[in-house]
């Protein structure tokens, strides 16, 4: 029970890559952790990228930073549709701000790209957004998880055990 007391948001929308959303939803509560699974709407069933539902806990727009000490976000297509709404990028930033841990994994690094965090950061990612880190002002490495001050990131589903194990041993300090 390392998290115990610790509270974790997360982030849904459909087309969320299953795994990565699910993996560290259990892994965190089997921690002690309480996570808020917020989505656009809240009592809402997001469909994964592999037909996986998941039921939002709460609306996006309800929560504020001050009340969790972690964001973890998953891949999949739906970084590409949140980060498009501004109370997302609000609590990305306010949580970085605050020195609180920002972790993404896969697609997840859209979100702190668009909330404009990258810049000066080592991470890693999916192939596919290493340019846009890059371009965000970020040094892309090719390792399963990268720890750098207040972000944690891993590529890809495969990495979740690193990921998590990062997560947890960064929370528990």
């Amino acid at each position: 029970m390392k998290l115990k007391g610790q509270r974790v948001l997360m982030f849904v929308a459909h087309i969320y890559e299953d795994m990565e959303l699910l993996y560290p939803y259990y892994r965190l509560i089997e921690e002690g952790a309480e996570v808020v699974v917020a989505g656009p709407q809240a009592g809402v069933v997001y469909t994964g990228k592999n037909g996986y539902p998941f039921k939002s806990t709460a609306a996006i727009v309800d929560q504020q930073s001050k009340d969790f000490d972690l964001l973890v976000i998953a891949g999949g297509f739906a970084p590409d549709k949140l980060r498009r709404d501004p109370k997302v990028l609000e609590l990305t930033r306010e949580m970085h701000e605050a020195g609180k841990i920002v972790a993404h994994i896969c697609h997840g690094g859209w979100i702190p790209i668009s909330a404009g965090i990258m810049k000066g950061f080592t991470c890693t990612s999916t192939p596919g957004i290493k340019d846009d880190l890059v371009n965000a002002g970020a040094t892309w490495i090719d390792k399963e998880v990268v720890v750098d001050r207040n972000q944690i990131s891993a590529r890809k589903p495969d990495d979740l055990p690193a990921f998590c194990r990062a997560i947890i041993a960064q929370a528990a300090k």
